[in-house]
């Protein structure tokens, strides 16, 4: 959560499990999520079932993100591919020379990767995946960037600050690099929320319309809503959406449709459907809900949702489970359909084959990412194989 909930191994920090950004002074440690549980036979995830013989696919590309400075870490982001079919992974290597990346995005030509550099001096960094060239890095203007994205026009960075609790902005070129920061907004208002010594930006995303961007705090308990200049880059705030005092959210997700969205609650252990507005880049936050976490210390850390807007999915750490929702009434409802074991210890993030039809999970503390297949009709994952062994797994973005 946002003083702590990540948790401590071995003297690691909330953010990072380590003791300092980059050397510099740690941020506030709160007590460790209890022992995670041992499997529960009433939510197995079930064997992967038989299907008829297939022509072999082409494998896919998958990043991986990590930390560099801790006991343990990646020495860069880990470079791998994948059966798109089986979901097998086989590593490839490590693309070094980028520090601390601990999360990915993607250019929406896909030419381009990006990576937070989650340090004191907090930066973002562009490669060139064609030939993995590094393309340079900016500074963020604050601390501990935690989380990024790309507009959907290609030409705007927008990255989160966990540590200064800020927001900014970065121009991309033609060429996939990136220019001078156009933006930063620090959240002051309003105050941090019970156990909280300041804001904690989570993360920063465009709304399905493309007309806002909005923040996720957690350290203030508030989604901000922003209109991003298109011309120059710079943002201007439009509303505040304030959950429960102490939920502490962290990751917002939108169903297809536009009008709803759905909010991890870290620190609360909640969930929330979200009424959105696009006209006016309102949100709406509604009454907390279930994890599917049962009877021990939870940290929930991301949603996703299917592309179709039927089912959604939800990390558990701490738990170490995937929570599967039913999506209903076009979005405005979701009813908790069950949990699955992740086969790892803290899943970080998850995160969707292209197709769809695969799920991946970063699991921090085991090391590990875990696959799934979804299927389309029922929304029920099944483990496809044994986990890939990957050092301090924070991020798996398959392509």
């Amino acid at each position: 959560m946002g003083s702590g909930t990540e948790g401590t191994r071995g003297g690691w920090n909330r953010r990072r499990f380590v003791g300092a950004l980059a050397g510099a002074a740690a941020v506030v440690a709160v007590p460790a999520p209890a022992a995670p549980p041992a499997e529960r036979p009433d939510h197995a995830a079930r064997p992967a079932a038989r299907t008829p013989a297939r022509t072999p696919a082409a494998r896919r590309p998958l990043y991986l993100g990590t930390y560099t400075s801790v006991e343990g870490g990646g020495a860069g982001i880990g470079l791998a591919d994948y059966d798109p079919v089986t979901g097998r992974i086989n590593g490839t290597g490590t693309l070094t020379g980028v520090a601390d990346p601990s999360y990915l995005a993607v250019h929406p030509n896909g030419r381009t990767l990006y990576a937070v550099n989650e340090r004191a001096e907090g930066s973002v960094t562009a490669v060139r995946l064609a030939d993995r060239k590094l393309l340079g890095s900016r500074s963020t203007g604050g601390a501990g960037p935690c989380h990024l994205s790309v507009h959907p026009t290609g030409r705007w960075l927008l990255s989160a600050d966990y540590t200064s609790g800020s927001v900014a902005v970065h121009p991309i070129d033609a060429t996939g690099a990136l220019g001078e920061r156009t933006d930063l907004v620090t959240h002051s208002s309003p105050a941090p929320g019970p156990g909280q010594q300041g804001p904690h930006a989570h993360q920063f995303i465009t709304s399905p319309d493309g007309g806002h961007v909005l923040a996720v705090d957690l350290g203030t308990d508030t989604v901000y809503s922003y209109r991003l200049d298109p011309a120059r880059g710079t943002l201007t705030e439009v509303a505040q959406a304030h959950t429960k005092p102490g939920a502490g959210p962290r990751h917002l997700t939108f169903h297809p449709g536009g009008r709803y969205a759905y909010l991890a609650d870290e620190v609360g252990n909640t969930v929330a459907v979200c009424g959105y507005e696009p006209a006016g880049g309102r949100l709406t936050i509604g009454e907390p809900q279930a994890t599917g976490a049962a009877g021990t210390t939870n940290y929930p850390a991301q949603f996703l949702v299917t592309a179709d807007g039927a089912f959604a999915y939800l990390a558990n750490r701490g738990d170490n489970t995937l929570a599967r929702y039913a999506i209903e009434a076009a979005g405005a409802r979701l009813r908790l359909l069950d949990t699955v074991p992740v086969h790892g210890d803290f899943p970080r993030q998850i995160a969707f084959s292209p197709d769809g039809r695969l799920l991946f999970a970063a699991n921090q503390r085991s090391g590990t990412v875990s696959v799934f297949t979804v299927d389309p009709p029922s929304g029920e994952l099944r483990l496809a194989g044994e986990p890939f062994a990957s050092p301090v797994a924070v991020c798996a973005l398959p392509l």
